[in-house]
């Protein structure tokens, strides 16, 4: 009973997986112990019967104590085998090894049994540990790559390889999709190099990661070679293949390649004659774009009506705006709502765009009634192109209370907006109303820019207002924002028509030591400013360093000179000035 008690306590241990554990330690420790004391009790056994045949040579104390100590393995042998019969088995020490190779034996056994059962539970544990290994691995890839942070999912997927684990191909498309979108095609091609050789295989959404990849990096022979490469693997382009490439193809304007892509997807479709409407609607707005309403047209005659969207809708409309024709675009609007496709706020954009540069400001009001009424709020964008649309056509009381509305409806405008509506004050000659407006912006927390500046500048120039304008100047520069080449042409065109020509030069000085360069209205004002002080040689000397330039001259400059000469009475030198611009750019019509 005491050795099946430690045997039974070493199980437990085992079961307990803790080998190092104090428990563990302790139980083997009284096992040794224990085995100890039954050595010496077989020891004592042995000697015991030799005794028995040499009892005279022998003191009686060691007699009594080998008969106490085999009394005491009799009985332990007894408690053992119940059905000994005769107390000279009993006493044989072969018994006792007997019953100790039985015991034994039977726990090994036991323990076998045990190992066996924690062995293969462990392997399910590591079955089911590895499973969700995987699955934790690879959700955490794909979310280092929708991060960003490329490195680490690279690093993390070589160490799923070496232990043998390859991420599937959904993982793989989004490390392929995360490595274009930083510009790292050389990582890109490796990793699908690696899929080539261990898996796993690439599927259509691969390639179409890859060609998508290298068109938003313009690189639309490497796509197109990627395409002849899935045919080549049994892969079969699918729609999104075609759109990616279409409209990669009409930004580059190769608008006949990307037709024949089409043409050639379609004759492999199956017998579909229908084409996807996306890829139609992107080849039918890149012939709008480009003014071909031929093929435009003939692409919309190709979809069918029934796979009408809004997109396609909307890049119809645009297509008649451009060529201005509105009644198409009346009659598309309407046809729209008959079908049940409601306008969004694109389409209504589109349309006011298209009234506004026709000079049709009461139609682009009545729109922009009718977007309210359905419940499509006007954004940014559509204020801006009626704003502009009022101000390039002199109305700007008109524009400013569409600035108002804005602000009504708490849409604080963009500078874009403030600043048409200045530029218009200011070149009506209604000062006041230009900086009422400057004003407003700052209170609304709008910082104004140099365009800002400049309008206001402008505005002053246009009242008279010559020093008032290089008071603005200098404001200009404590908002810390630089003057640009319009500030300098605005003063200098200024002086010059004033007959501040020294200061004008100080201007030009200034700008070429800021790094500005002169463009044409800066060479024309100076121009005009030397030919109003009737310093002809600087004019001509101006205008050779003109046509030197490589800028496209057009015919106010030689206007200017030659009406000049012909008010000294010497058209003669206005002809040699002549021959010598047409013979220095034959590019440009003087008249």
């Amino acid at each position: 009973m005491f050795v099946c008690l430690f045997v039974c306590l070493f199980q437990l241990s085992i079961a307990c997986g803790e080998s190092s554990s104090p428990l563990h330690i302790l139980i083997f420790r009284l096992w040794n112990q224990a085995i100890d004391s039954v050595k010496l009790s077989v020891a004592h056994l042995f000697a015991n019967s030799r005794i028995r045949s040499d009892d005279d040579i022998l003191p009686c104390s060691f007699k009594n104590m080998f008969s106490v100590v085999s009394d005491q393995c009799q009985m332990r042998t007894e408690d053992w085998f119940l059905n000994k019969k005769n107390s000279e088995n009993e006493e044989d020490p072969r018994a006792v090894f007997n019953v100790l190779d039985s015991t034994l034996k039977e726990n090994l056994d036991r323990l076998k049994t045990m190992r066996e059962s924690l062995s293969l539970t462990k392997v399910g544990l590591v079955v089911c540990t590895s499973e969700t290994d995987y699955r934790g691995n690879v959700a955490v890839i794909r979310d280092l790559c929708l991060g960003g942070k490329l490195g680490v999912a690279l690093w993390l997927r070589s160490k799923m390889i070496q232990k043998g684990i390859v991420p599937d191909v959904l993982t793989h498309n989004y490390l392929i999709n995360g490595l274009f979108k930083t510009g790292d095609t050389q990582k890109a091609d490796g990793v699908i190099r690696e899929m080539v050789e261990i898996g796993p295989a690439p599927n259509c959404a691969t390639y179409n990661t890859f060609i998508k990849g290298y068109c938003h990096i313009n690189d639309v022979d490497k796509a197109l070679h990627l395409l002849s490469t899935m045919a080549s693997s049994g892969i079969r382009p699918n729609t999104v293949t075609c759109n990616i490439l279409v409209h990669a193809l009409c930004k580059k304007g190769l608008l006949a390649v990307a037709t024949k892509l089409l043409g050639e997807i379609l004759a492999n479709s199956d017998g579909k004659e229908t084409s996807d409407v996306i890829t139609s609607t992107i080849l039918m707005d890149s012939y709008f774009k480009s003014g071909d309403m031929i093929h435009a047209l003939g692409i919309w005659d190709g979809i069918s009506h029934s796979q009408m969207d809004l997109v396609a809708y909307n890049v119809l409309i645009n297509g008649f705006c451009l060529s201005r024709e509105m009644n198409s675009v009346y009659m598309l609007f309407c046809q729209m709502l008959k079908r049940g496709t409601l306008p969004d706020i694109f389409t209504y954009n589109t349309l006011l765009s298209g009234l506004c540069k026709e000079g049709k400001l009461d139609e682009a009001c009545y729109v922009y009634d009718i977007m309210l009424r359905a419940g499509v709020a006007p954004d940014q964008i559509s204020y801006k192109i009626i704003v502009q649309g009022f101000c390039v056509h002199g109305d700007v009381v008109k524009a400013n209370e569409f600035l108002l509305y804005m602000l009504e409806r708490s849409i604080v405008p963009e500078p874009h907006i403030w600043n048409l509506i200045i530029y218009g004050y200011g070149r009506c000659g209604y000062l006041d109303g230009a900086f009422s407006v400057r004003d407003q912006m700052l209170s609304f927390g709008v910082a104004p820019n140099v365009f800002t500046f400049n309008a206001l500048i402008y505005a002053k120039i246009k009242g008279g207002k010559i020093f008032d304008a290089f008071y603005l100047k200098k404001e200009i520069v404590l908002n810390n924002i630089l003057p640009d080449l319009v500030t300098y042409n605005l003063l200098i065109g200024a002086l010059c028509s004033m007959g501040q020509l020294h200061f004008a030069l100080q201007l030009y000085d200034e700008m070429l030591r800021l790094g500005y360069e002169p463009d044409l209205i800066t060479y024309t004002e100076l121009i005009r400013g030397q030919c109003i002080r009737g310093n002809m040689k600087e004019a001509e000397e101006l205008f050779a360093k003109l046509l030197k330039s490589g800028l496209p001259i057009d015919h106010v400059p030689f206007q200017i000179i030659s009406k000049t000469y012909c008010k000294m009475r010497e058209p003669h030198r206005a002809f040699d000035l002549f021959q010598k611009w047409f013979a220095s750019d034959e590019r440009v019509c003087p008249l």
